[in-house]
């Protein structure tokens, strides 16, 4: 068979090393020049394989959504399977279809909803630690949030010793991220006494432990009938549901096993805590640094929330759809420093994009970062202009111009989660404060799972 591959590197991308485009541990310094260089679709070879990085929206569009059956997830995704299981973010189908059938009911909007409440508590309970003038490192204050809120609704819990201890693990397996990713065969080496091996399989058997204790206790609270009635936290709904009887996928009719809860908690806690963690923290710095996005937030704010004293009252659930420009700012601030930075598959078959023809077998690489600071869909791309999500210009673009939660029948299952955590938490903690950054240059992103400001991001607080 004939294939026409697009424009790229001659050479595989060992013959680069040199080049200050391809830095270890820095893949986003690679897909800028690939773009820059050789345009929307590009072809390089690594390790014998094909690559095929993509950042044209309609070329996405075509593997996430119309020739979705050829692909499956690719090397980097599939590899976290030795911490993360079968669960919604690594399984193929049939497997992933069926337990995100089992695991929707979790993230139905109504169900949801009733966190709303959970969500402004919490950050006005940060809100409240904080004084005037005072120094503060937002991201960690933000993953701090991210983690309480996490407990209450996953677990139905305050930030226990366990809760905590699944932060430290999972903390220690980011550190690793691009060590595991980057070792060829890890899988059949996992039990070897490689330094950096040793220290996963540490993390990754203490994070077994406590998840597997706490899906335990939570299974006798429920057969001795000692759990609230109605009680809504994920853990529990996950534990409670059962397989259709006509799943013709597993004829099952019983539930989850607690080796797939577990895969699911795991996954549930790693997407809705790093994710809006950080893009919280990115959002306070785009604020600090654009006092017109600044004040048109707060007047929005002062509007929706405004006393009639000047005061301003905590945000309630029923005030979700009224804070439009509170959720353009975190849309634009996860087109900058969109969370989920990049995705993959691999073809399982032929692939036809354009006047492309690619063999089954590559890796197909597009990235949100790259996408989302296209001049063609956004002119002037770094500037942050929150305008760009108004309805309207939203529906000049191409659905792929714009998708930090992924697209199609693997699209983030907790999105709409995300996006009422983001908005509640920043109109609660934004009508009591303004943040000013104390660095002396922008930060640095850090490309691991999630895109994390590489250094604390120290800001200074103001009441308003």
């Amino acid at each position: 068979m004939t294939y026409n591959l697009p424009p790229g590197l001659k050479r595989t991308l060992f013959f680069y090393w040199n080049e200050p485009w391809l830095k270890l541990g820095h893949p986003i310094v690679l897909f800028e020049h690939l773009r820059k260089t050789y345009g929307t679709i590009v072809h390089y070879r690594f390790m014998g394989t094909s690559i095929i990085f993509i950042s044209d929206p309609e070329y996405i569009r075509e593997i996430l959504i119309n020739q979705a059956p050829s692909f499956v997830k690719e090397r980097t995704v599939r590899r976290m399977k030795v911490l993360l299981g079968e669960g919604l973010l690594t399984a193929d189908d049939p497997i992933h279809a069926r337990n995100r059938k089992l695991v929707a009911p979790a993230f139905h909007r109504q169900r949801i909803a009733a966190y709303g409440d959970t969500i402004v508590a919490i950050a006005a309970h940060t809100a409240d630690q904080w004084q005037p003038g005072q120094t503060i490192d937002i991201a960690a204050a933000m993953m701090a949030l991210s983690l309480e809120v996490v407990a209450r609704t996953l677990f139905d819990t305050d930030v226990t010793a366990d809760v905590r201890s699944i932060n430290d693990e999972v903390n220690t397996i980011m550190e690793l991220y691009n060590f595991i990713v980057a070792m060829p065969a890890l899988e059949r080496y996992l039990d070897w006494p490689i330094p950096g091996l040793v220290r996963f399989r540490r993390s990754r058997d203490r994070l077994n432990r406590v998840v597997e204790r706490i899906i335990h206790q939570r299974r006798e609270e429920m057969v001795a009938g000692r759990t609230i009635a109605g009680r809504g936290d994920l853990l529990s709904m996950l534990i409670a549901s059962r397989y259709e009887p006509e799943d013709a996928a597993t004829s099952r009719t019983d539930g989850m096993s607690d080796e797939q809860i577990r895969d699911e908690v795991l996954t549930i806690f790693l997407a809705g805590y790093e994710t809006v963690a950080n893009a919280l923290a990115w959002t306070w710095y785009c604020l600090s640094q654009n006092p017109q996005a600044e004040a048109g937030l707060h007047a929005e704010l002062d509007a929706v929330l405004g006393n009639a004293d000047g005061s301003r009252r905590l945000p309630t659930l029923a005030d979700y759809s009224a804070l439009r420009y509170t959720e353009q700012v975190f849309a634009e601030s996860m087109r900058l420093y969109p969370p989920a930075w990049a995705q993959g598959r691999m073809s399982t078959r032929p692939i036809t994009l354009g006047p492309y023809r690619i063999p089954a077998g590559a890796h197909f690489f597009f990235s949100q970062y790259i996408v989302h600071r296209s001049e063609e869909f956004y002119p002037d791309p770094l500037r942050f202009d929150p305008d760009r999500h108004t309805p309207e210009a939203k529906a000049g673009r191409p659905k792929f111009a714009y998708f930090p939660f992924g697209g199609g029948g693997r699209q983030c299952i907790g999105e709409s989660f995300a996006w009422m955590e983001g908005v509640l938490t920043i109109a609660t903690i934004a009508s009591r404060w303004r943040l000013s950054y104390l660095g002396t240059t922008p930060p640095v992103p850090q490309a691991k799972i999630t895109l994390r400001p590489r250094d604390p991001l120290l800001m200074r607080l103001t009441q308003r």
